[in-house]
């Protein structure tokens, strides 16, 4: 039976963490299917359209840097949560600038991997439609379609990008912070790390060129401007 949330791939080599992954998101109304190396998990992300995956970084096959960039190179966007060791924080940021939607780094608990996968669905759902498109300079965005075009052109933006540059231009010429960002953007009150802030506005400049309306405000945050503004 398909469960009413949509189906959960998890590709973990170690199936002492996959089992309880599996329990709680299961007991949260999500279909699960588990991989243990990254080329059957490629193989099934392609095979099964899953709503998520989560993603181990150290897979025997494909490691998860890989996964991930073969995914956003075919064009897949489905959200990815990164697991990562202490240790690979440099694996953590690159996948991050692969498209991956957000990381977990263990130990954590099952509940706020729970907590995570439903934050990347809701970004990827985005806000309800209904706001009308919006220009800034050469670029056209389209909250209903979450769509973005550059010069007529389309960008091809992950759901936590867009939903990022969409939070920008509605607060167009507003200085926002990392925090205030994470907690709008990503749903992260009292967060941290605010470098995965400064990942994405990174990633988003060099999807947009010259287009990009996004300054740094150094020392607090991110503002985008109106050109001549």
């Amino acid at each position: 039976m398909t469960e009413s949330r949509g189906l959960v791939l998890i590709v973990e080599d170690e199936r002492h963490i996959s089992d309880v992954q599996r329990l709680y998101l299961v007991r949260e109304g999500f279909g699960v299917h588990v991989e243990t190396d990254g080329t059957a998990g490629l193989a099934a992300a392609r095979r099964m359209r899953p709503v998520a995956i989560v993603l181990d970084i150290g897979l025997p096959g494909i490691d998860g840097i890989t996964f991930c960039r073969a995914l956003r190179e075919a064009g897949d966007w489905t959200p990815v949560l990164l697991v990562t060791a202490r240790d690979e924080e440099a694996d953590r940021i690159l996948g991050l600038e692969l498209g991956a939607d957000d990381y977990l780094t263990k130990p954590f608990s099952p509940r706020e991997l729970v907590a995570r996968v439903k934050t990347v669905l809701r970004r990827a759902a985005g806000p309800p439609g209904g706001a009308a498109q919006q220009r800034v300079g050469r670029l056209r965005l389209d909250p209903a379609a979450r769509t973005v075009h550059r010069d007529g052109e389309p960008v091809d933006l992950t759901a936590t990008e867009f939903n990022l540059l969409a939070h920008l231009l509605r607060h167009l010429g507003q200085v926002l912070t990392r925090d205030r960002l994470l907690a709008e953007v990503w749903g992260y009150a009292g967060y941290r790390d605010t470098r995965m802030v400064d990942v994405f506005v990174s990633q988003l400049r060099a999807k947009l060129g010259d287009a990009s309306p996004i300054d740094t405000v150094r020392g607090v945050g991110y503002r985008a401007t109106a050109p001549g503004a």
